[in-house]
Formats: structure tokens, C-alpha cells, sequence
């Protein structure tokens, strides 16, 4: 049993899509496919821009590309690596804060103890699809004349107070990467919030080209292809089912688990559609076994969990000698590390094995 499972729909509706490629030998470049899926998810997403891309760190690194960006980057250290390599790549200092205990986002209050003269963004990230503090984030980057970025690789679908939640910040990013909610094998997206953002966007993702033979910009090959677009445009259509499945593994782990001792559950905020991509928990002091203990334990009994986020990103080599990195500056998102496994949960995760996970889990 792994810690997720990717949705994959009936071949048969893939099939004639896929014939249509071979037909066409059109494979990327914006081919008829990318067009069509680029169209079904804006609407699906209901967001005004969007540029599918090859995968969701190319989609991070082109949006601080064209949100042209200096200096530092105020950014979280529990997150998933590409968070942070996407920023060091672009030749720019991530500036790390600690984490909120209840929702493991960015602690607005930290972010604007560390603004300074050099800091040009804050990238926040919607950890395990729990909306980051949107109000306040937006309220700071305003009052400094900061850019708002929010790598929203776990947020496919998530709403919160009736909206999407890519639609705040100046750029939003998605990953379709197989081991999402929502996969086209490999795959993201940028959301912009005007036609020309999304025309910048669009340029960089494709070499900088702008014509035959006008190349403007120093760009990335970051372009769906047409194979992960067709996939994309079926997937849609069963994305609320796999919801469901995903919903319903959720509710049986949080009816089973939520007077365990030592095991420390993560709330869905309050007014928000979650995707249910992810069940962390916190393993506590009070609990029979250290999380390792519990993730050996588990894995004895053929259980993948997944230690996510661990290690700490401020921890790696990397970046352990910046000075926001130092333990002290992170004692929330240190603690958070330390503790935080997620448990199986994918749409089709039957209830038998779903019980052999929480049995394991009992006192």
C-alpha cells in the first residue's frame, strides 16, 4: 500500500484523443489539444489566465521570471524542494519564516518582521491545499509594494469563502505531476491575472519566442505537450469523482483517529473546499512510538507513509547557512518536520486496507 495512488481514467476515453495526435503528428507547440485543455481549465478553475506548462517547478520558475523579481524572497521552509529551488535558480535569496501550527502555512506576522529594503516578493505556498492567510499576505504585500506569488501545487480545486485560491496573488502555480490530485502524468500551470501577464507567461515558457523570427526574452522550453493535454481534458472530467473517493478515505480517517493519543490531526480551515490530497498528522510525544518508530512500523507492515515535509528545506545544504535558516528562527516548522507523517490516501484506497492503516494506529 503506498502513500497515494494516481487517478487514471477509463483508456478507452483516452484512446481517441490519442488517435487524433497521430493523425495530426502535431505533438506540442501549443497544438489543437493544449489549446482545448488550456480553455477547459480556466473554466474548470474559474480563473481569467492560464498557461498549461511541462511540470510545476517550470511553472514557479517562469512566474518569478515574469513577476521580475530581485534581492530576497520571503518564502516558507516546509514545503516540497522545487518551492525553494525554484527561487535559488532564479538567482535570488530565499528569506525563510516559520510556520502556523494549525494550517503549517506562512505566519503572516513573521513574514513582515523579515521585510526589508532588499525583499521583492513573498512566495507562500498553500501547504497540503490549506489556503495560506490570503487577506493578510495580500494586506503586507500591498502595504510594501511587494509581489504575491503562491506556489499552489497541492490547491488544484481548493475554494475558499466561494473562490478559488488561485485567483489571489499575482501569480499562482500548479503541478499535475502524477502524484497529485489531479495529474496529467506530468504537467502544470501558471495563472496570471491579466492578458498581458499571460502573454509574457506564454513567450517565456516557449524559449522567449515571439515570432518566427523574434526572440525577446531569455525563455525556458516549459510547454505542455500534447499527450499530457489530452489526458488533462479527461481527467477533468473525472475529477470530481476521484474528490469523492479521496473525501470519503478522509472522513474515516478523522472519525477513527481524532481522540488518539499523540496523534495530532490537521484541520480543514474554516470556508474551504479541500481537494483532500493529503492526511497528515502530527505524531506527538504522547503517542506509544516517535514518528519514525510509527513510519517503520507501518512500512513492516507493507504501509508506505511519508515523512512531508522532512527534512526542513532550511536544513539542506544548500540553504542551512543562511541566517533565517538558523533552528531558532524556526521553531514551528522545525517541530512541524520532526513530527508530521502523511497516512495512504488516494480516490479507490479500499476501506480494509484503510483499516489496517488505523488499527496500527490505535493505542
Amino acid at each position: 500500500m503506498f502513500v497515494t495512488r494516481p487517478y487514471l481514467p477509463p483508456l478507452d476515453e483516452l484512446l481517441p484523443l490519442l488517435e487524433g495526435i497521430w493523425e495530426r503528428r502535431w505533438l506540442t507547440n501549443h497544438g489543437p489539444l493544449h489549446q482545448r485543455f488550456e480553455a477547459e481549465l480556466r473554466n474548470f478553475l474559474s480563473t481569467p489566465f492560464i498557461s498549461p506548462t511541462a511540470n510545476g517547478m517550470l511553472a514557479l520558475e517562469i512566474a518569478i521570471e515574469a513577476a521580475e523579481l530581485s534581492g530576497e524572497i520571503i518564502t516558507t521552509p516546509y514545503s516540497f524542494v522545487a518551492t525553494t529551488h525554484a527561487i535559488r535558480r532564479s538567482q535570488l535569496t530565499p528569506v525563510f519564516v516559520d510556520i502556523r501550527r494549525d494550517d503549517v502555512n506562512m505566519d503572516p506576522h513573521r513574514v513582515e518582521e523579515r521585510i526589508t529594503e532588499k525583499t521583492s516578493a513573498i512566495v507562500a505556498v498553500h501547504c497540503y491545499g490549506n489556503p495560506c492567510d490570503l487577506e493578510r499576505l495580500q494586506d503586507l504585500a500591498d502595504r510594501h509594494s511587494l509581489k504575491l506569488l503562491y506556489d499552489a501545487a497541492h490547491a488544484f480545486g481548493v475554494r475558499h469563502k466561494g473562490r478559488s485560491v488561485l485567483a489571489s496573488g499575482d501569480f499562482s502555480t500548479l503541478s499535475f505531476h502524477a502524484t497529485k490530485a489531479f495529474n496529467t502524468f506530468e504537467g502544470g500551470a501558471i495563472i496570471s491575472k491579466s492578458a498581458s501577464a499571460k502573454s509574457v507567461i506564454d513567450q517565456l515558457c516557449n524559449f522567449g519566442i515571439t515570432d518566427e523570427v523574434t526572440i525577446q526574452a531569455v525563455g525556458a522550453n516549459a510547454k505542455m505537450n500534447e499527450f499530457s493535454a489530452a489526458l488533462g481534458l479527461i481527467q477533468l472530467m473525472h475529477f470530481a469523482h476521484a474528490q469523492e473517493g479521496r473525501r470519503k478515505v478522509d472522513k474515516r480517517y478523522r472519525e477513527a483517529l481524532h481522540n488518539v493519543p499523540g496523534i495530532e490531526l490537521i484541520d480543514i480551515p474554516p470556508e474551504t473546499e479541500p481537494n483532500y490530497s493529503y492526511f497528515p498528522v502530527f505524531v506527538t510525544e504522547e503517542f506509544r512510538l516517535s514518528r519514525d518508530g510509527l513510519y517503520e512500523e507501518l512500512k513492516s507492515h507493507g504501509i508506505m507513509s511519508r515523512r512531508y515535509f522532512y527534512p526542513l528545506l532550511s536544513t539542506l545544504p544548500m540553504y542551512r547557512s543562511f541566517e533565517s535558516a538558523a533552528p531558532a528562527n524556526l521553531p514551528v516548522a522545525t517541530r512541524a518536520a520532526e513530527q508530521i507523517l502523511c497516512l495512504p490516501i488516494y480516490h479507490d484506497l479500499s476501506e480494509a486496507d484503510q483499516d489496517r492503516v488505523i488499527e496500527i494506529l490505535m493505542p
